[in-house]
């Protein structure tokens, strides 16, 4: 398998810089990366620094705690959108999840799906403040408001993707959604184990450690 073509290589940290940015987006394009991922105010440049590339640019909306509102969220799609962005990676409300406001957390997916305009959305769902229960819930509302990917977390919580999340997850959305593993995932065994249980994405920072060119 081409474990490369499975990986978002990833920076998010505040105090990532452009140069660092910079690196990331070569780094992508020697190994053959599936995209970058990087906050939004970088997509401009990535969009750049990428272009005529096969690297796809992906980048995070309500991140990293998912608590702002819907019409901010599909405003910073749309402005992703107009910066060049190829994929949106959007936290839903893990708050709102957790109280059972099933309604507010479909129309807030649907807010960033809508705003997309047929791009492909994921829905991380923080998958280390969930129950089981929840998790489940949230994969299948991200299904029912037509996003394409649930993925499991930011890398900014208690949490990050774990075996028996990324199993869950299959299980729940079946061959209907990509599965998106992220946070924590430092070695090739975490990565074979992750796909195996059936990830069809990896976000990493550690990318070029876990893969060969």
């Amino acid at each position: 398998m081409d474990y490369n073509q499975l990986i978002d290589h990833t920076l998010l940290k505040p105090e990532a810089s452009q140069e660092a940015i910079a690196k990331l987006c070569l780094e992508a394009k020697e190994y053959n990366f599936y995209a970058v991922c990087v906050n939004p105010c970088y997509v401009k440049f990535c969009t750049q620094q990428l272009k005529g590339s096969r690297v796809k640019v992906c980048t995070v909306i309500g991140f990293p705690l998912g608590a702002t509102t819907s019409e901010t969220k599909a405003f910073e799609t749309s402005n992703a959108l107009d910066n060049g962005a190829d994929e949106i990676d959007m936290v839903i409300n893990v708050g709102a999840l957790k109280a059972g406001f099933y309604d507010y957390v479909y129309g807030d997916i649907k807010a960033v799906v809508k705003a997309a305009k047929g791009r492909l959305v994921k829905v991380i769902i923080e998958t280390c403040l969930l129950s089981d229960e929840e998790k489940v819930q949230a994969c299948k509302l991200a299904l029912e408001a037509g996003a394409d990917f649930v993925k499991t977390s930011t890398g900014f919580s208690t949490g990050g993707a774990t075996v028996h999340d990324v199993s869950l997850m299959r299980k729940t959305v079946g061959d209907k959604l990509g599965v998106k593993a992220s946070g924590g995932i430092r070695s090739r065994e975490d990565l074979e184990a992750l796909v195996q249980a059936g990830a069809s994405r990896i976000g990493t920072s550690s990318g070029v450690k876990l893969c060969s060119k």
